[in-house]
Formats: structure tokens, sequence, C-alpha cells
């Protein structure tokens, strides 16, 4: 089934959902969580798993065909290899792909490979021990690293790592980045810095996409891969190596006018962008009996609410926004 239920106002359609599976997550990266913490959902008020099959089958059958998987950090879930098997088992999903910091994939990436998994995006910010504890805030980089090779060793081709780029903080790994990845399929994708509450996000930190190209083709050739109108990531082929680079412009050159994603945050609500603070709720619709036909009238709501695109970079601090770690990425 396909309707035009997943068509906004400004006839983009929207064919990619992310599904936020739990708000917690095992490291405290400073771009994502306030360094003072914060109160995390009560688990009664988080998607149960049912729920999440539900509306996975739901919008695959509305159109959806690629869902990633999110959170916090979506591992700490712990039905995800069952949410992984029932997601992959629908008609109509071609991919299904996870968003993780990879502590926990040397215990879990064949397995989920197994059950269905399609791809794997693992965030990794820094290559020096004593910068990834200050930027994480926890001493795991031998576990994220780990983590990426068995990704590797169990068949995901290529492995997405996100680096969020940050002036003066670890811009200046951008080259030793590559340098580590160009013997493997990896996908090495610099984002830029984005601004969320509480977490002392700063414009002297953005570093933009033009200076990160710039440093690499001082050393590296980059060929532009044909990337697909909606793709995220600007993606590049390097000469004479496996892996692929790709940069993530959403302050410098948005990208919304191609916006095809959707988000579920992990207490149920739908989220048509990214920084809009206009959310719907379908975890009390499906709790107050309400029908699949209810849940549709919601999801067009939202995405008839869904704007042409986001406030500049520093406007989007002065909005009711959540914490990128309880949005889903």
């Amino acid at each position: 089934m396909t309707s035009n239920v997943l068509t906004d106002r400004f006839d983009r359609v929207h064919n990619y959902l992310r599904i936020s599976l739990t708000d917690r997550c095992n490291l405290r990266c400073t771009y994502c969580m306030p360094a003072l913490g914060m109160q995390f959902t009560r688990p009664e008020h988080l998607l149960t798993t049912p729920e999440i099959l539900r509306l996975g089958k739901l919008f695959v059958g509305l159109g959806v065909d690629k869902i990633r998987l999110t959170g916090g950090e979506p591992t700490l879930h712990k039905d995800l290899p069952d949410i992984v098997s029932g997601l992959s088992s629908l008609d109509g999903l071609d991919h299904l792909t996870l968003t993780t910091n990879a502590l926990k994939l040397p215990h879990m990436a064949a397995e989920l490979k197994k059950r269905g998994l399609t791809g794997v995006t693992i965030s990794l910010d820094s290559l020096k021990p004593d910068r990834f504890s200050q930027i994480a805030r926890r001493d795991r980089i031998d576990q994220a690293l780990a983590g990426i090779e068995a990704a590797i060793h169990a068949g995901f081709s290529p492995v997405k790592i996100n680096v969020v780029v940050m002036a003066n903080v670890n811009e200046d790994e951008i080259l030793d980045f590559l340098r580590w990845g160009e013997d493997k399929p990896v996908d090495i994708r610099f984002i830029e810095y984005m601004p969320f509450p509480d977490t002392g996000w700063d414009k002297a930190g953005f570093f933009p996409y033009k200076e990160m190209r710039q440093r690499i083709e001082s050393v590296y050739e980059l060929t532009p891969m044909d990337n697909e109108p909606s793709a995220v990531g600007k993606g590049f082929t390097v000469k004479n190596s496996p892996m692929q680079v790709s940069f993530v412009t959403s302050m410098s050159e948005s990208f919304c006018g191609n916006c095809n994603r959707l988000r579920i945050t992990a207490d149920g609500n739908i989220k048509a962008c990214l920084f809009d603070d206009k959310e719907k709720t379908l975890r009390d619709v499906m709790r107050d009996g309400g029908s699949d036909d209810d849940l549709v009238q919601v999801i067009g709501r939202a995405l008839q609410g869904k704007p042409y695109e986001h406030e500049p970079m520093d406007d989007l601090l002065k909005k009711d926004n959540r914490r990128m770690v309880a949005i889903g990425g």
C-alpha cells in the first residue's frame, strides 16, 4: 500500500523513518547531552516493543522503505534483536539500519546482521584516547574501536563513521581519520556542529564543510559520488582507497528542500523536522485504543505542519526543542 499521507505541502515524499528506542546512553557526549545530565523518560512512558513494531508496519504500509533505529543508544534496548527481526521481515522495507556508539557491537554485530540489519552508522569523534574521553565523558575508545572492527567483520559495508567536527576541539583530526580509514570499507562522515539546548553550543565551535573539504583535498583526491537528492551526506570516493568520505552540511548548505525523513521519539511522538519543536503523540493514540486510521490522521497532520526549512543557525537555540539525545539523531 502506498499513500499520499507521507507527502507534505511542499510535495516532499517521506520514505525514511528514524525510530528512537531509548533516550538513555552509556556515553555523555558534550554536543548531545547536558554536562549536568538529564532526567530520562520513565520506562512506562517509552514505546513498548509491540508499539514499535506496530508503527513500523504502519509506516512501511504507507510507503516507508528505510528505517533507522536510533537513541540515545539503541543497543541498550533489551529487545533490540527482536525488534530488528520484526522490522526486517516487513514486506516493502529495503533498508533497516542502526546508529550506535559501537560499545556493545563486539557482542552484537554478527547477531544483528543475521537478524536482518542491513547497515550500521557509528559515532566516533576522536581517535585520541584522552580527547575521546573529554568529548564522550567516558573512557571507552577501545570498546568503540572494537565495535567498528566487529561491524566490518560481520559484513556491514560500508560501515559509516559519524564525526561531529568542532573547531578547536577535534578539527585537527580530520586528516587523521582519513589515514586511519584509508584501508577500510568505511564511509567517514564529517558532520557540522549543530546547536541543541544545554550543550554549551557556541558559534565559535562551528567548522564549516568547505574548510573540511579543503583540508582533505590538500592531501587526498576526492571524486563526487552520484548522491540521491534526499541524501544527508555529500559523498565522495577517495582515489586508491576503499574508503568513502561524506559531509553533512546541515548548517552551511541546508538540504531541507529534499528532506524525506521523519522521526519517532522514544516516548512515541512524531517529529517531522529535527529542529522543529512541534510534535504529535502516536503513543497516546495507541494506548487510548486508536485504530491505524486514527494514527494515519495524526501522521498526516504532522506532515502538513512540517516547515520548508529550519531556521538559520543563530536562531535555533531560541526554539523550545529537545536535546539531541532525547530526539533520536
